[in-house]
């Protein structure tokens, strides 16, 4: 194995260039960054100061993947030189792996200049991601906020792999490994642009139902847009992650009969589901019908099966209900078309409430009445629409009143009525003990009558 010394100082001259070609890199980048940071005006804006540390910082960012693309090249071309060189003075009969040497030293070159690229166009895509977060976090518009970091992400996801779809032919990388590259960027591919599909998907979703909030007190328009809004994203996602998973069959040869069935055949699976899956499709139907009727919407109070609670959650097949002792009832979402249920907030979350209470004949209705209004005008829940106190019947043994009140919501109306009837409870016992109803009198006298 003879080396020309011509050949290996040719292969050092090849290196020497790279190294001087890095080092002229950096030089140059870093000169640039520090004339743009010496030129700075001090009257430039915020927006110019941004735009100047971020172009540089970027230009920084992109030294070691281009420096790492001219070793490459050098390297190979130092190796090549070397081993055209070697081959002449080898018996290749004796040595017969030396045949596949510079097939391997290109194939190598090949991934390695992909890795590279790939490095490269990702450092990029990066920093004109980071470029429109910044951008988006200075301008007032909402929707900039919501989309150019989508976009942002976008960019960074599929340059890398558009880049080196376009262009895996052009490098001497033989075919198995070319077919097993384009296979796994194909893949990459389809996964990238549904997760940005689906990023999209939530940021629209995200930006229309931003300005409807269902934590302040009259939410009801908030609690429809929820409601239209939540079911059609599920459905949207759903279909987007079955396109891709087909997409992604129909990449290799073997599968994409399965890919391409999945797509074609969605009539003929849709016809024999229908009759497999009748009462899952009305399920399914039940629920797009309450999502555009509207019987239920995110956040009604309602009392299902005798249990009062909130709807917490809405879906294609059932609804669920947060009852107020922190229970959850999952119900189907057929129960809302078939069967009858309160809705109290259906129209309005204002409420009236009521208090009975039973008290003797003698007893002074008038003081009752004022005693309600100066416990309403303490309370906290009461929202000043009613307050009335009624007599509502007349019994044998005793008289029934009736307090009605009104109250903002429904968690309001139910804490003013426990406050209600504790304080007329307290004023019965201690300013008119005498009028309560003599219950065990009237226990006593009935079984002495018996």
């Amino acid at each position: 194995m003879n080396i020309h010394m011509s050949t290996l100082g040719a292969s050092v001259l090849v290196l020497v260039f790279a190294a001087i070609a890095h080092f002229a890199l950096r030089w140059y980048a870093h000169r640039r960054c520090k004339q743009k940071e010496d030129k700075a005006s001090p009257t430039e804006g915020e927006q110019e100061r941004s735009a100047r540390r971020w172009l540089a910082s970027t230009l920084l960012d992109l030294i070691a993947p281009l420096a790492l693309l001219l070793w490459i090249q050098g390297l190979h071309y130092a190796l090549s030189l070397l081993l055209a060189d070697l081959m002449q003075s080898v018996d290749t009969e004796r040595w017969p792996l030396l045949r596949y040497a510079p097939s391997v030293l290109e194939a190598l070159r090949g991934v390695a200049t992909i890795i590279a690229l790939i490095w490269l166009l990702a450092r990029l895509g990066r920093a004109i991601e980071t470029r429109l977060v910044i951008f988006a976090r200075q301008s007032h518009t909402r929707s900039d906020d919501f989309f150019l970091p989508i976009v942002g992400v976008a960019i960074r996801l599929l340059l890398p792999l558009l880049a080196v779809t376009m262009g895996l032919s052009s490098i001497a990388v033989p075919d198995r490994l070319q077919a097993l590259f384009r296979n796994g960027v194909s893949m990459a591919l389809v996964g990238a642009i549904a997760y940005v599909l689906y990023r999209m998907v939530n940021a629209g979703c995200d930006l229309l139902l931003e300005r409807y909030r269902i934590d302040v007190a009259d939410n009801r328009q908030a609690r429809a847009v929820h409601t239209q809004v939540t079911v059609p994203r599920k459905v949207i996602v759903s279909a987007i992650v079955l396109f891709a998973f087909s997409a992604m069959l129909m990449v290799f040869d073997q599968v994409r009969q399965i890919g391409a069935t999945m797509l074609a055949s969605a009539g003929v699976a849709g016809i024999v589901i229908g009759f497999a899956a009748q009462r899952s499709l009305g399920t399914l139907l039940a629920g797009f019908q309450i999502a555009l009727t509207q019987p239920i919407r995110i956040d009604d109070v309602v009392v299902v099966e005798g249990e009062w609670g909130k709807i917490e959650e809405i879906t294609l097949t059932y609804v669920v209900v947060n009852i107020w002792d922190q229970r959850r009832l999952i119900v189907p979402i057929t129960y809302f078309l078939e069967k009858a249920f309160q809705n109290w907030t259906r129209t309005s979350v204002e409420l009236l409430a009521t208090v009975e209470l039973f008290v003797d004949y003698n007893f002074p209705i008038e003081a009752l009445r004022e005693k309600l209004t100066s416990i309403l005008n303490a309370s906290k829940f009461w929202d000043h629409r009613v307050n009335v106190l009624q007599v509502t019947d007349v019994r044998e043994q005793a008289v029934q009143v009736r307090a009605l009140l009104s109250a903002s919501n429904a968690g309001n109306a139910w804490d003013l009525r426990c406050e209600v009837r504790e304080g007329l409870l307290q004023f019965l016992q201690k300013a008119h003990p005498e009028s309560l109803p003599r219950v065990r009198q009237l226990r006593v006298d009935t079984a002495t009558a018996v």
